[in-house]
């Protein structure tokens, strides 16, 4: 006999919103590895979706029901932060997103970036990643499916205390 849970890749869930096309928002759970394959600690939502796989895992509903994503009809994906955000990113860039359906998402992307492509053009036009991750702010961070996006606009800095 088989010990099947010898064959299970330890993960954790996280609870996420997803706006999917044509469906809508859809509330359950990502499930993400307890340790991130590309930085120390937990896998991040960012590392799934933008990942090379074409479907992503979630359970959904109080039936725990699993449902299997294509990343393509992911519009946006929101989350809450477990820690607020490392000071340590190398860009802090305020921007505007525009996306097909009308919505606006402001934020701001924080990320390490080489100095001499640091631009939020440069950022956008990062071919290897289809989402765009958004601080939306201090606890909440949305992934923006970057084939939804109309424009992107740079934003104001929202003044820091």
């Amino acid at each position: 006999m088989v010990d099947t849970d010898a064959l299970k890749i330890p993960k954790r869930r996280k609870p996420v919103k997803v706006w999917v096309h044509p469906d809508g928002l859809v509330l359950g759970s990502l499930f993400v590895h307890l340790q991130s394959a590309h930085r120390p600690g937990e896998e991040e939502p960012a590392e799934v979706l933008n990942g090379p796989e074409p479907f992503f895992v979630m359970e959904c509903g109080s039936a725990r029901e699993l449902r299997f994503y294509n990343k393509h009809s992911v519009v946006r994906m929101e989350y809450t932060l477990d820690e607020g955000p490392p000071g340590d990113y190398a860009v802090y860039l305020p921007a505007r997103l525009h996306l097909m359906d009308g919505s606006n998402l402001e934020g701001v992307i924080r990320e390490m970036l080489d100095p001499q492509k640091a631009r939020l053009f440069d950022y956008i036009n990062i071919h290897e990643h289809r989402f765009v991750r958004l601080f939306l702010s201090e606890t909440e961070a949305a992934l923006v499916n970057k084939a939804y996006i109309v424009r992107v606009t740079p934003d104001e800095p929202a003044p820091r205390d």
